[in-house]
């Protein structure tokens, strides 16, 4: 007998093609949804004492005088180690990384604070986006903006144009990511209460203070030099996997009274299959259907989940080639249940002109 069929029993075991509940898969996963001390421990370790070490070289040879293009080395490859980091950052605001809420707090600061983010404030606002993922009726809450087909054909031509700014890969991933993490993560987000502003202020003042103590001790113009590219590399492999995540073809959205949960997270949330080092310093992120399915398990668990329960593996990878193809998709098409792309839209409303 399959393990996960094990881990099933006979009573929750569906008929052959019924869908799955929600509740039945949560309790076929509840097991990997205990957090680990150890795996949590060695996961900073090898997160944050190289990314440390790199900085320290890529700060000797600035001071030493070598080429820039040598001190380029260090700042390119800790880049993807703060990526690791921010999903480090990620755990602690579903409290999935430790068990203890203390321990995720504190790490959630300290991760949040070296990743320019804050932590209760991203945190409730990225519970939000889990709960209206794949929500037609209540888009704009922590995902990327999104219009219907006839929602742009109805829209005024200033705000199509906004839209087809805003959806260019060049502005996307260009501007993006050093807006967002740069600058409009120094403000509380709308709707968010005291705690949430408060931990915009703790971030802010933190930043702040590292920024004094590097111009005290290596220079300002060391310390930019070193945080402005590894800030902005990161931001923009992290945007990237984020975007990716909930912008693809076969993607899905339903309206609120339709809505499936289940298909929401494993078919509204993609299976990114990446390289094995791309997947270690994304922390199994491209797991994001399982992530999205019960966001209580921890990264370091999430490949052992997917390995182990046969209910989850029916899902098909998108890779990363095909994973391209989202940067042409940017319309949803309520009536093919596909993103589409601007010149389809165009076909679309050519042929609905002739009706």
């Amino acid at each position: 007998m399959e393990k996960s069929e094990q881990i099933m029993g006979s009573e929750e075991r569906p008929a052959s093609g019924e869908p799955v509940s929600r509740q039945a898969l949560n309790k076929i996963i509840l097991q990997f949804t205990t957090p680990s001390r150890g795996k949590a421990a060695w996961q900073i370790a090898d997160t944050l004492l190289p990314y440390l070490a790199l900085w320290a070289a890529a700060i000797i040879l600035i001071q030493k005088g070598f080429p820039l293009w040598m001190a380029f080395i260090p700042i390119v490859v800790a880049a993807p180690f703060l990526v690791r980091v921010f999903i480090i950052f990620h755990d602690c605001c579903h409290s999935s990384y430790f068990k203890s809420k203390w321990a995720n707090d504190m790490m959630g600061y300290l991760t949040g604070i070296l990743t320019f983010t804050p932590y209760t404030d991203w945190g409730k606002a990225h519970i939000r986006h889990h709960a209206t993922a794949g929500n037609l009726d209540k888009r704009g809450i922590g995902d990327i903006w999104t219009l219907t087909v006839e929602e742009y054909i109805a829209a005024p031509k200033l705000k199509r144009i906004t839209y087809r700014i805003f959806r260019n890969p060049f502005f996307l991933f260009g501007f993006g990511p050093s807006f967002v993490f740069l600058i409009l993560q120094r403000f509380s987000q709308k709707g968010i209460q005291h705690k949430g502003r408060l931990s915009v202020y703790i971030t802010n003042a933190a930043i702040l203070s590292m920024l004094l103590l590097a111009g005290a001790t290596i220079g300002y113009k060391t310390y930019l030099l070193i945080q402005l590219p590894v800030t902005i590399i990161s931001a923009t492999l992290g945007l990237w996997l984020f975007y990716v995540q909930h912008q693809y073809e076969e993607v899905y959205w339903a309206r609120n009274e339709v809505r499936d949960s289940v298909k929401a997270a494993l078919e509204g949330s993609s299976y990114y299959k990446l390289p094995k080092i791309a997947q270690w310093f994304s922390g199994n992120i491209g797991l994001h259907h399982i992530h999205h399915l019960n966001p209580s398990i921890p990264n370091y668990n999430l490949q052992r989940c997917h390995n182990e329960i046969q209910k989850l593996q029916h899902i098909e990878p998108l890779g990363v080639r095909k994973s391209f193809k989202s940067l042409r998709i940017h319309l949803w098409d309520e009536e093919t249940k596909k993103l589409i792309s601007f010149k389809a839209m165009k076909l679309i409303r050519k042929a609905r002109r002739k009706q």
